[in-house]
């Protein structure tokens, strides 16, 4: 099953237990942010990927510049350890890390979490990569991937217990786009997958191809 197929399949499951009301809300913020053009304006092939130093769950400093004099970066932004999609993929990058890393590249990911939440999410997952913290989202903003979440989602997600104050260092309510980049050497976007949709994610095999295309 590829990654899609599973995170339509836990999509399918999860309508069923959520509210009516509580669906629409969701899909209408959904369609807004489609609406937005925010995918559109995020960086694309042939940019140059902005820079960055952020914190890893052990509280190191991990730089972009550092993992790419080491090879080609495969930078992937994800909205939380809260977010069972963004689990899901994770999940998906780990089982193929080892095919990431035979073909000289680093995978590293991203989001607006404080450190202990992406320690928690590591060791949950058993994670062989860096989980960054991305706190005030101001790396994914530079990458115009950066959002803020509409009042009644905010509510929706404060109901459902996420508690993304807490989570987030205090920036609740601003998210990134699901996005993946694979970055080569000199720093430039060879490959991007971006998408509003929360529920789509980058094909790991497509990672991987993206990696054997590289120069």
């Amino acid at each position: 099953m590829t990654l899609n197929a599973e995170l339509h399949a836990f999509y399918a499951a999860r309508q069923q237990q959520i509210p009516h009301e509580t669906r629409q809300i969701m899909r209408r913020a959904g369609q807004e942010l489609a609406d937005s053009g925010q995918a559109d304006r995020a960086l694309a092939v042939g940019a140059q990927a902005p820079l960055f130093c952020l914190p890893s769950a052990t509280g190191e400093p991990v730089s972009l510049a550092s993992l790419l004099a080491g090879g080609p970066v495969v930078l992937t932004f994800y909205r939380g350890s809260w977010c069972p999609y963004c689990n899901i993929a994770l999940r998906a990058l780990q089982q193929r890390h080892a095919e990431i890393t035979a073909r000289g590249a680093r995978l590293v990911a991203v989001s607006p979490q404080v450190p202990d939440e992406s320690l928690s999410l590591a060791e949950r997952h058993q994670l062989a990569f860096s989980v960054l913290s991305d706190a005030g989202s101001d790396t994914a903003k530079q990458y115009g991937l950066a959002f803020d979440l509409p009042d009644d989602l905010a509510a929706v997600y404060d109901r459902l217990g996420f508690d993304l104050a807490r989570v987030n260092g205090g920036y609740a309510r601003t998210l990134p786009l699901p996005a993946t980049y694979v970055i080569d050497r000199e720093g430039v976007i060879r490959w991007a997958f971006v998408d509003p949709d929360y529920t789509r994610r980058a094909e790991p095999t497509n990672v991987l191809a993206a990696l054997d295309a590289l120069d």
